[in-house]
């Protein structure tokens, strides 16, 4: 699917043709498709899909022959369609030519929506650079947003844990452990392809540009930072529930131990008695359940003072 875009009077909105300035933006483009847009716009057909595989790492390139950029980062994604929200990374592609900017990725995102529904304010798709710092700074902000969800689903989580002795809520923060995982690797990779435009070899910096590429990094390093520290609480959150969980566990057994010795000493004794077998002590009914009392109250007397019952 392809859209294009251009700012006309202030306002982001849909046009039919590719024209000087515009936006192209392509959602899982069909090989017609990204052979029309590299025929059209002299676009390397490489470029255009660098980010159609999920496993393209973020990376900032230029073709000196056609002057055109190639930046590919990672942003976030969220699937809520089960009952566990799971967290992962997409890799979007933005190629800069000499007159317009293309945003390749396989999947609707909400950052690209953004844009394109003119819920970002401020946005010029002639000002290419200030274009493209405007799309990593919401790709970066929205990695926060994420983050925090991933926070307050842990915390719910925990409270979950404490009622519960299944392995459910275990399962669901080792899948938020492996999100973070995730997050804590893209924003890492992010962060070198920020740091390489801030270099200026990549794509042309301006003054004006310069302080919200600044911004932008502080953001990912912020995310970075958030990210580890939410990877270390939910390892020992994980690591200590897993102890109390075993822990439950031999409790129950211990108390099942108890009450099974309890069980096997009448069991034991109308066994003996029960046999066709002559001369065994107390042979009357009344003296043998004296017996089987008296001995299952002091071995339950041990147990409860070994703290066999708690």
């Amino acid at each position: 699917m392809i859209n294009i875009y251009k700012t006309i009077d202030g306002k982001v909105e849909e046009i039919e043709e590719i024209e000087k300035h515009a936006w192209i933006n392509m959602v899982n483009p069909t090989d017609e498709e990204l052979l029309w847009v590299s025929d059209q716009m002299n676009v390397e057909e490489d470029f255009l899909r660098a980010a159609l595989d999920e496993e393209e790492i973020s990376r900032a390139e230029w073709d000196e022959d056609t002057n055109q950029a190639l930046i590919t980062i990672d942003v976030p994604t969220m699937d809520d369609s089960s009952d566990m929200v799971l967290y992962s990374t997409l890799p979007v592609g933005i190629i800069e030519t000499h007159e317009n900017i293309i945003t390749v990725c396989l999947e609707e995102h909400t950052v690209i929506e953004d844009f394109a529904k003119g819920r970002v304010k401020h946005v010029f798709t002639n000002l290419k650079t200030r274009f493209i710092f405007q799309i990593l700074y919401r790709v970066a902000s929205r990695f926060l947003v994420y983050l925090r969800h991933i926070n307050r689903m842990s915390t719910e989580i925990e409270k979950e844990l404490h009622r519960s002795m299944k392995n459910k809520e275990l399962i669901q923060l080792l899948d938020l452990e492996k999100s973070l995982v995730f997050f804590s690797t893209s924003l890492k990779a992010n962060q070198l392809v920020l740091e390489k435009l801030q270099r200026g070899r990549i794509i042309k910096l301006y003054e004006d540009d310069k302080e919200l590429l600044e911004d932008v990094i502080i953001e990912v390093e912020q995310a970075i930072e958030m990210s580890n520290i939410y990877s270390n609480i939910l390892s020992g959150t994980m690591d200590a529930f897993a102890s109390i969980i075993s822990n439950n566990l031999n409790i129950v057994m211990k108390v099942l131990t108890a009450i099974t010795i309890l069980m096997a000493i009448p069991t034991m004794v109308s066994s003996f008695y029960g046999m066709n077998v002559t001369g065994l002590p107390f042979a009357n009914f009344g003296s043998v359940l004296i017996v089987v009392v008296v001995l299952t109250s002091l071995v339950a007397l041990v147990l409860y003072k070994k703290n066999m019952f708690s």
